[in-house]
């Protein structure tokens, strides 16, 4: 199966190449990096590692970002697309652990997760509760148990590349992507991964943006529930995907 990474980067100069080099030497992807309107190296050393480079004109954060990689990713044919954030955390040799639901027809989307089995990986405290907050909503409102809503970590299927590419949260759009595709129907899996600290630059979500951050995915959660779904004017229930196979 056809298989891309996406890499969303804004001023990852120091880290987006390495990830780029590990993600290209596992030889059974192709590596998109989405540069979001960087004004340091992201564009030169994401090229230079050998990644194919999506710049954006400007800033549109990490929703625009990954939509424009889904948009990507549904024109070129891609079976399958990987989100991996462009600052290190996530580890290529994981995506072992994404993909086997995707290829037995198991799921529509794989999430990896910090939390499913103990790990190194910690979080900040006020993080931690905020982790807590969403797993809670997230599981009350799709009636299913979430643990790592927050995870950028995830394979999708090509029904929901196709979906995503047309209906993608876009600010803070982790948690909301959850429950929109889980109220569409979609099957999410959630999968144990290991994570580590981030390997340069610096989170953009700084203690005054954490507050900002809480409020608007529980607003958005909010008038989404309120709201009628995203595509739901086509006829009949949302196909589902067989799921791609090697």
């Amino acid at each position: 199966m056809r298989v891309l990474a996406i890499v969303p980067a804004h001023n990852e100069e120091a880290a987006v190449g390495e990830v780029v080099r590990e993600l290209t030497a596992r030889g059974d992807l192709d590596v998109l990096v989405v540069d979001d309107g960087s004004t340091d190296g992201t564009r030169r050393e994401a090229r230079s590692a050998g990644a194919r480079v999506l710049s954006l004109p400007f800033n549109l954060g990490i929703g625009g970002a990954v939509q424009s990689g889904y948009l990507f990713a549904r024109r070129h044919g891609y079976d399958v697309a990987i989100q991996v954030d462009g600052d290190g955390q996530h580890l290529p040799s994981e995506i072992d652990r994404l993909l086997p639901p995707l290829a037995a027809g198991e799921a529509d989307l794989v999430l990896g997760s910090r939390y499913v089995e103990e790990t190194a990986y910690r979080s900040t405290f006020p993080r931690r509760m905020g982790m807590i907050l969403f797993s809670w909503v997230v599981s009350r409102v799709t009636r299913r148990r979430f643990l790592d809503t927050t995870s950028g970590f995830r394979a999708a299927s090509r029904s929901v590349i196709d979906y995503l590419a047309e209906h993608y949260p876009q600010d803070y759009p982790e948690v909301e992507a959850l429950v929109l595709l889980s109220r569409s129907g979609f099957r999410i899996v959630e999968v144990p991964c290991r994570f580590r600290e981030r390997t340069g630059g610096s989170s953009s979500i700084t203690p005054v943006r954490s507050i900002y951050y809480v409020v608007k995915v529980l607003l958005a959660i909010g008038i989404g529930l309120a709201r009628r779904l995203p595509g739901s004017e086509e006829n009949g229930p949302r196909a589902r995907s067989p799921g791609p196979r090697p």
